[in-house]
This record gives structure tokens, sequence and C-alpha cells, in this order.
């Protein structure tokens, strides 16, 4: 078996990379969901054959894709889907978007769960309907909860549609088949539609298992569009590939129309690479997963034991960190505290709205150098402003 190398650190400065131009260049950028490894092989190799050819012009339907993901969604997930269920997107965010707008034309809210992906928070005024917060809370060991009364409550405040993101963004819960079972029994009793973004799906670790929402069973499957990419997966946003599983016919043509000539197709290379990925990529997946759990390990033991005071809810999914720096001297702003006096570009818990105060959200998507570099540098900093 092929062995892969996360170790390797790429030099994406010389690069069109928005995670490195973000910030200056003494700062080391740890912010994007955006990791710092090399596509996997068989991806690279399916691109530059398909580069060889020559000619880019309009893409039809790659043949084969559409089998590719109903086999990795059956192998992975036990979900069989159907065909015609999939609608190619150029976007996960773009999708909620496209979906918020197709199912709350009627003015009736949107429903989100926060701390939440920031895109999250901008898809009621983009729809022009009101968008309804219902904030998770924290259980033991600082696990993040769906809290089912405030939940309620937002659906009952004229909700058309709940925007599920699972696994979550940014604190990494994987929710479990009860909780699923929950929530969406209490959109159906209300008839509100889900919208459930699963972008994150393939990168669970050791202990949890994600279960796409729909494949719960057909009264739910009816009532929900589950959004997935390769992106996260395989890194590789860039080529803007990404697709919806929608088994309600009529809620495939209210999606079809909503997009009314301003949602267009998918990128040809987006769909070369995500073909690519789902038949050949699954060795370079369970190898990256030992590295991102190798990584997030260290990292929770680092932050135990090197931050006082620091909460980290240990992530059952993605390979984002949640960091806590409420109880500490940092206070409400950990994200200036960092980027001036260590120089690591987070991203600002603000920007997930409610419950994201004094929170900053960490990449530990990249090689273990790199992820060491940045916590010594926070650490540092930390220490430095104790003894000041």
């Amino acid at each position: 078996m092929q062995a892969f190398d996360f170790d390797h650190v790429i030099d994406r400065r010389s690069s069109e990379s928005i995670k490195w131009h973000a910030f200056a260049e003494d700062v080391l950028p740890m912010w994007v969901a955006d990791m710092d490894f090399a596509a996997a092989p068989d991806i690279i190799e399916a691109l530059q054959q398909r580069i060889s050819h020559g000619v880019f012009g309009y893409p039809a339907e790659l043949k084969g894709l559409k089998e590719s993901i109903m086999a990795w969604l059956e192998k992975r997930y036990a979900w069989k889907i159907q065909a015609e269920e999939l609608i190619f997107l150029p976007g996960v965010v773009v999708g909620f978007n496209l979906v918020t707008q197709a199912i709350c034309a009627d003015q009736r809210g949107v429903v989100i769960q926060t701390p939440v992906y920031p895109p999250f928070l901008n898809v009621g005024k983009n729809a022009g309907v009101p968008l309804l917060s219902s904030k998770l809370i924290k259980g033991k060991n600082d696990r993040y909860e769906v809290d089912f009364d405030s939940f309620n409550h937002s659906l009952d405040q004229n909700a058309g549609m709940f925007l599920l993101c699972n696994p979550h963004n940014p604190v990494g819960r994987v929710f479990t088949r009860f909780e699923l079972e929950q929530m969406a029994e209490n959109c159906l009793r209300r008839d509100v539609m889900i919208c459930a973004d699963e972008i994150h799906c393939d990168l669970v670790y050791e202990g949890s298992h994600h279960i796409p929402l729909a494949s719960l069973d057909d009264e739910i499957a009816q009532k929900t569009v589950t959004l997935m990419a390769p992106s996260k997966t395989f890194n590789i946003p860039g080529l803007e590939f990404s697709f919806a599983v929608v088994q309600n016919p009529e809620l495939r043509q209210r999606i079809h129309q909503a997009r009314r000539g301003l949602v267009g197709g998918v990128n040809l290379m987006g769909m070369v690479a995500a073909q690519a990925a789902y038949q050949y990529g699954e060795v370079w997946l369970e190898q990256l997963l030992a590295y991102l759990k190798s990584n997030r390990d260290w990292l929770y033991q680092t932050v135990g034991e090197r931050m006082k005071g620091v909460q980290m809810p240990l992530p059952q999914g993605t390979y984002l960190a949640w960091l806590n720096f409420q109880s500490t001297p940092v206070g409400n702003d950990p994200f200036t505290f960092f980027l001036k006096e260590a120089k690591v570009g987070l991203n600002d818990g603000c920007a997930f709205g409610k419950g994201g105060e004094g929170h900053v959200r960490l990449n530990f998507g990249c090689p273990r150098s790199l992820l060491e570099e940045g916590v010594n540098r926070m650490i540092a900093a930390l220490e430095k402003n104790q003894r000041g």
C-alpha cells in the first residue's frame, strides 16, 4: 500500500491561496477550512490526463460520475440513492442559499444553530426572510449539545426551513442518531423542511459515525435536501464541485426553478477531480484521517496541559478546533491578541454568531510542524501576557 507524506510542507505563499495571503507574511495562517496538503495523487493524475487533451469547451455531465457518488454513499453510509436524485452545484454555500430561496419563498423563516459557519448567518438576509437562531449548549467535557427547548421555540416562530450543519462547524460535533431523529421529528411535526449541510461528513474520527439525515427514513428524506462535496474531504475546494441529494421530485423541480439563470453548472475540472476522488481516493483518505486524528489528539493534550483556563471540546469530526479563552486574561478578543502577539491568524469566534464571543477557530489540517509552530507561538504569547 502506498504511504502518503502529510508531513511535507508545501510553499503556498507563491500560489494564489486566500489562506496564505489574508494576513501579513510574518503571520502563520491557521484559519479558513483549507488544508495544507497536496491532493491525492490519483486526483492529480486524472486532472493532468484531462489537461493533456487541450480542449476545455462547455462540459456535459461526466459519464460515470453520478454512479461514483452513489457507490461512495452506499459504501460509507449504507445510503442508497438514485441518479436522478442528484443535482450538481458549484458549491455548498451556493447550495444552501439556493435551497433557502426555493423553500422559503412564502416568507417563512430559517432556523440555524449557533455558533455556526458564518455564511449560515446570511441566508435569511439573502433570501429576504427571517433568520431564527437557536444556541447550542455545553454538556459534559465542554461538548456542545442541542438545546431542544430553544430549537423548538425557533421552529415555532413561523419557520419554513431548518439549516443543519453536521458534522458541525465550528464545534466539531457529529450528531447522534437520537439527536438527528429528534430534530427531524420536530421539524416534520411543524411541516418545516430541512437543508442538511454535510460537507464534512467524510472527516469523522473513531468513536463517532456520520449518519446522513435523509437516510433515517423515507418521510424525513422527502422533506430534506442534503448537501455534500469532495472539497473538504480531498482538499479540492478551488475546483468548485458539490452536489445535492433531493429525493422529493417536486422539491427538485423547485430548486431547479430557483436557479433562475443565476446559478450555473459545475466546473469541468471539478467533475474530473470528484470522480477520481470517489473512485480511487479512499486509501488516501484513511491515511489522512489517521494523520488528522494524531494532530487533533496532540492539540487537545497540549491545550489541556499548557493553555491554562482554555476550553476545547474534542472534535468528533472536521479538522477544526474551537477554543474558548473567556476564562483567561485574553478575555473576549483572542483573535486580535494572537494576531498581534503571536503572529497567528485564526478565525474570530464572533463571526460565528451567538456563543462565539471569546472563541477562535483553529485549523489543524496541516503538517505537524506548522501546527506545533502555531500553537507554540500562541503559548508563548499567553505566557508573556501572564508575566506581563
